[in-house]
């Protein structure tokens, strides 16, 4: 979705997807050092809360508005994140510097899904983390009889375990799985839904890196 899009949504006052971090990433993600990449952050929530554990964050997202949020949350909860606002395209990442990433609901189209993927990949060091949640391909099912979890609705934007798979190749998964979750994540992610997590290892040398 454009810019405009995500900019009309994260404009209001209230924060559309809550203040508190995906409960997945909470149970994940333990005090620590290092530095990780939040993909898509919006508002913030995520990065945010990985600040307050001792992380350095680093976030990016195509919507102004988004930063704005995110830096007024991480002075209220008194930590500092870095955040630029940039698209998955044009954004300059490196190789080899995050130490971990967290795709959250991260749900792209096909033209630029692998190209995105690989770029954040390739900015992860080897042996780093990835923390993964987003809605799986059932989660059309939900949506069809109304509830009010969110998520794409095309089913191309959504996961199974064989797409997972494929866009992440270089990665060695610790778990993976597809559940039905409650979602309590402000506004539009309310209500029960069906998601694909996974928690892994990037693993470059693997791959020829």
């Amino acid at each position: 979705m454009e810019a405009e899009f995500w900019n009309e949504r994260y404009k209001r006052k209230d924060y559309v997807y809550g203040e508190e971090p995906n409960e997945f990433l909470r149970s994940q993600l333990k005090p620590g050092k290092g530095e990780w990449i939040f993909p898509a952050d919006g508002e913030g929530r995520n990065a945010v809360y990985a600040a307050s554990l001792g992380y350095k964050t680093f976030s990016f997202d195509q919507s102004s508005e988004g930063k704005i949020k995110a830096l007024q949350l991480a002075q209220k909860k008194g930590v500092s994140i870095e955040y630029e606002v940039n698209s998955f395209e044009k954004i300059n990442l490196g190789k080899n510097r995050f130490d971990g990433a967290v795709f959250c609901y991260t749900h792209l189209p096909l033209t630029i899904r692998k190209s995105a993927y690989t770029k954040i990949l390739d900015s992860v060091k080897d042996g780093g983390r990835i923390i993964f949640e987003a809605f799986s391909k059932k989660q059309v099912e939900y949506q069809a009889r109304g509830e009010k979890s969110g998520g794409p609705q095309d089913i191309s934007m959504l996961f199974d375990e064989e797409t997972v798979r494929e866009a992440f190749p270089n990665v060695k998964f610790d778990f993976i799985e597809t559940r039905e979750v409650n979602l309590s994540e402000g506004e539009f992610h309310r209500g029960k839904g069906h998601v694909m997590r996974f928690v892994g290892t990037v693993a470059h040398e693997k791959h020829g890196r």
